[in-house]
């Protein structure tokens, strides 16, 4: 882990450009928007370790949902994750709920709720396919983000495209949403926005087979070009392909958007497999992932990542930690916990001591290490 000193600090802003931004070289946090001082954050952090971090934590468990103040994290080790993730799919309809069925107005709550008391939030959006798409939708995956029936989706939503208005009004619907993240005071809540992962896969309809890598790049520019054209300095856009056996620079640098657009680097990578097979990848592209880091002045993550179910319960201790350990990452994130699918510690699980030995680690950091 490294301290970056005020001068070294100021650089690594400039270079991260923080979504299309250019920082000063003075590390002046009044003169910085709200994007800039939290890339100060996540760097100085990362000299004390990594942030545990889970998606949709307070909206539900594996046996209750929608219980005030509760988590399954806190359940388990007595403090909320120092990240939380959350998923604005469903928000381009103009939907009531997302796509796991959580309400927006209980997410945007929960979203400065977390901001509030000094966490770290990242959203991610899985829009509908705007081409097979209909207003009552259909068979899964009919019509869903994971609807890669047709090719032409990327090109279709791009200027002159069949699709580019009715895209432009779902992303005018996004940027509504985003514009009600607000603390009392009015303030932006920061946000790390991570939209357009797992762009080397094809499971998506924004996927590798699905799009040319201009056409991605195009895709993520029209983005971001109209959110920052409404003014969300509080946007630190993070770009996160997926996990790979042949994941190299040249390769992650196929569709990665560019340095005056990218802050925060990451990769999605879950064990699907052996441990061996998963330890293998994750070593190998976080060893990628964060000399990149280094190279471009990034903040570097795992942005998504688990085992399902923990069908071994040691796997936070005998299997992530010590390939975490070896890196300067700046937060890991496991997905929801849901019913029948979780991929995080639940206190009814034989993971839970385990996990709570994760907690107990000193360079593991929950919410109450970084307030």
């Amino acid at each position: 882990m490294r301290i970056l000193n005020d001068v070294m600090l100021g650089m690594a802003l400039v270079l991260a450009g923080c979504g299309g931004q250019r920082a000063t070289t003075e590390d002046n946090s009044d003169s910085l928007t709200v994007a800039h001082q939290l890339f100060s954050r996540l760097d100085t952090l990362r000299s004390q370790g990594y942030m545990f971090g889970h998606q949709d934590d307070p909206f539900y468990g594996l046996t209750w949902e929608y219980q005030k103040d509760s988590s399954d994290v806190k359940n388990t080790c007595g403090d909320y994750p120092a990240v939380m993730g959350f998923e604005l799919g469903g928000i381009e309809m103009g939907n009531e709920k997302n796509l796991d069925s959580v309400p927006f107005i209980t997410m945007r709550d929960e979203i400065i709720a977390h901001h509030e008391r000094g966490g770290i939030v990242t959203i991610s959006w899985h829009p509908r396919n705007p081409v097979t798409t209909t207003d009552e939708g259909g068979t899964w995956p009919q019509g869903t983000a994971w609807d890669t029936s047709d090719s032409t989706v990327v090109r279709s939503i791009l200027p002159g495209g069949s699709c580019h208005d009715k895209f432009q009004t779902w992303m005018q619907r996004l940027s509504d949403f985003l514009a009600t993240l607000k603390t009392g005071d009015g303030q932006l809540v920061p946000v790390i926005f991570r939209p357009w992962h797992e762009n080397t896969g094809s499971w998506f309809w924004w996927g590798e087979k699905l799009c040319t890598a201009d056409e991605y790049k195009a895709l993520w520019n029209m983005l971001q070009d109209k959110l920052q054209a409404d003014g969300f300095s509080n946007l630190l856009w993070a770009y996160s392909p997926g996990m790979a056996s042949d994941l190299t620079e040249e390769k992650y640098l196929e569709r990665y958007p560019g340095d005056d657009r990218i802050s925060l680097v990451g990769i999605d990578g879950y064990q699907w497999g052996t441990k061996e097979d998963f330890v293998s990848q994750l070593d190998q592209n976080l060893a990628m992932l964060t000399l990149f880091a280094t190279k471009h002045g990034k903040i570097a993550a795992l942005t998504e990542c688990g085992l399902k179910n923990l069908t071994d319960p040691t796997w936070w201790t005998s299997t992530l930690k010590p390939v975490l350990d070896k890196y300067p990452i700046s937060y890991f994130l496991v997905w929801r916990n849901y019913r029948e699918e979780w991929f995080g510690p639940s206190p009814s699980q034989p993971d839970a001591p385990y996990f709570r030995e994760l907690y107990d680690a000193e360079n593991t950091l929950f919410l109450n290490d970084i307030k």
